[in-house]
């Protein structure tokens, strides 16, 4: 019964409210109804206020050409965009923005404000031989801008060009020279063979331009195209560096890969250090060696012999004293010939000359010798091991050195891993300790700071402030404004209490009798009196016992 005159009182309040709302004047209904759109109206819209995304920027500094593109692009995409309040960059939201960027660039876009040769489509008719001219450079500027920019470490570059008008009048024409300025990623650097890369590219591209003439600046004002000639005047050059750092590398994994199988894994370390002679020899030799050695014959090469035998002339007939001698006495005829020709014989003048000439082969050597760099002058290396871990008479595992022997071993091994070579120099140290394998504690990062928890922490954050909000707008405004609008409801009529022994009773067991709870008697008496007087309320009440199949 009691739940039936809860349910009874509940539908009197009801009607009761909505009798009080229709005997309201209409300045007050519509107060109320102004009241309730406000209500309405704010949980609308810090509902929406919290759906809103967060927008970021996607692009900023586009021209009117590239941004629309990219509007049409997101409007394909049912991507949702707003503008900056300057009106030079779009906005979209921030979980969205790397996916739009991969996707808009799969698409070309932007494409930047650099124009190519498609700027040479726009001739006009009756353009100056000059105009065309700079409208080629600047067609020419622009392509090569876009070739560099395709690099991964560039965001950015333009180029200049500074190319002489050839002239028929003038003999030496200046050669053309060409500037590069380059805007690169954050934390992005170029290496000398990119730089390179790049001031042959633009090089190739232009006719007579030599790679002397081109200049390549980073945005930071930085020279990138004289780096190599300062590191060779300076001997210090990356490529040399990283080869000795990659010949380092190679010996140091060559010793631990062949002493892993023996020691265990993570129980040898090695390091090696390697001095190398970078510089380049040429040399040439011409060598003569004796041709009168004891040991070798000489070679004869040609050999020339020549003899001659020359007579000269009898005196007589010279005019002079000489020629006036008196006649010899007369001899036999017999005697006389035999005398005058052993006195001719004797008398007369002869020459005789000989001459030998031998050449010899010349015993002559001509070396060229040219030595590239990268001689290895010197190997220093060490290497150390962990003691080996074994199980002791107790069960337990416990730490021991090698022995002399297996140091020796593993020594030998090295030296034939890394080619070691005493007459060069090298050095070969091989130790045997307990390694430290404690591992350092990484401190945790605080909760107060780990991305994740921060980004909960404002969205939680936010709800309950759009929950604060709400709460202090229908506890403070809202509902004493219904407060003051809406009568205080009339005092519930208290009811007659039966006579017992005369007035004296009555006032006496007033207060008891309201504390007392009802009877059956009583409640059904009240439930009679109620059907009596209302009984649209009470055919409510059992409409709803029906319906909820009480």
């Amino acid at each position: 019964m009691a739940t039936v005159q809860e349910e009874i009182q509940a539908e009197k309040k009801t009607s009761s409210r909505l009798d009080k709302i229709k005997q309201l004047p209409t300045q007050k209904k519509l107060g109320l109804m102004v009241a309730a759109a406000a209500v309405i109206a704010l949980v609308a819209g810090t509902w929406l206020w919290s759906q809103t995304p967060d927008y970021r920027v996607l692009y900023a500094s586009l021209s009117d050409q590239e941004g629309g593109a990219i509007i049409d692009a997101l409007q394909k995409m049912n991507v949702p965009y707003q503008f900056s309040e300057s009106g030079g960059s779009i906005l979209i939201p921030a979980r969205q923005i790397h996916e739009v960027r991969l996707r808009l660039a799969g698409q070309g876009l932007p494409k930047g404000n650099l124009s190519g040769f498609e700027i040479l489509e726009n001739q006009k008719f009756g353009s100056s031989q000059f105009l065309e001219q700079i409208n080629y450079q600047r067609a020419l500027e622009g392509e090569l801008s876009r070739s560099i920019q395709s690099l991964s470490a560039v965001q950015g570059a333009r180029v200049h060009l500074a190319i002489a008008k050839p002239s028929i009048f003038t003999r030496d024409r200046p050669q053309p020279r060409v500037s590069v300025l380059l805007n690169l990623y954050p934390g992005r650097v170029l290496s000398a063979e990119q730089v390179s890369a790049i001031v042959h590219l633009v090089s190739s591209s232009i006719p007579e331009l030599s790679v002397k003439n081109v200049t390549v600046v980073d945005q930071q004002g930085n020279l990138l195209s004289g780096q190599k000639d300062n590191e060779t005047e300076t001997g210090l050059d990356p490529s040399q560096l990283k080869y000795v750092q990659d010949m380092e590398q190679n010996f140091i994994h060559r010793i631990e890969a062949i002493l892993t199988p023996i020691t265990g894994q993570g129980n040898v370390h090695a390091q090696v250090t390697a001095d190398i002679d970078f510089s380049r020899i040429e040399r040439a030799e011409e060598v003569y060696k004796p041709n009168n050695s004891p040991a070798e014959a000489a070679a004869v090469r040609s050999q020339q012999k020549s003899e001659s035998v020359s007579v000269s002339q009898p005196e007589g007939g010279v005019p002079g004293a000489l020629s006036n001698r008196p006649p010899a006495p007369a001899e036999a005829p017999i005697e006389a010939g035999k005398q005058a020709s052993e006195t001719a014989a004797k008398t007369t003048p002869t020459d005789t000359r000989k001459e030998s000439t031998t050449n010899y082969e010349v015993d002559k050597t001509v070396s060229h010798t040219r030595q590239g760099g990268g001689r290895v002058n010197r190997l220093s290396a060490a290497v150390v091991i962990n003691y080996r871990t074994r199980l002791n008479a107790e069960g337990t595992p416990a730490n021991e050195p090698l022995s002399g022997e297996e140091i020796e071993k593993i020594t030998a091994l090295v030296k034939q891993t890394i080619g070691f070579d005493e007459a060069r120099g090298d050095t070969l140290t091989v130790t045997n300790s307990q390694f430290n394998l404690q591992e350092d504690e990484v401190e945790a990062l605080p909760l107060w700071k780990d991305p994740d928890n921060v980004m909960f922490a404002k969205d939680i954050g936010k709800q309950l402030l759009i929950a604060g909000i709400l709460l202090f707008f229908l506890q403070k405004i809202f509902r004493p404004f219904l407060r003051n609008l809406l009568p205080p409801p009339p005092p519930a009529p208290v009811a007659a209490l039966p006579v017992r022994n005369g007035m004296e009773q009555i006032a006496a067991g007033t207060q008891a009798d309201i504390a007392r709870s009802p009877t059956l008697e009583e409640n059904l008496g009240r439930a009679r009196l109620l059907a009596a007087t209302e009984p649209a309320i009470v055919a409510n009440v059992v409409k709803g016992w029906v319906t909820g199949n009480e």
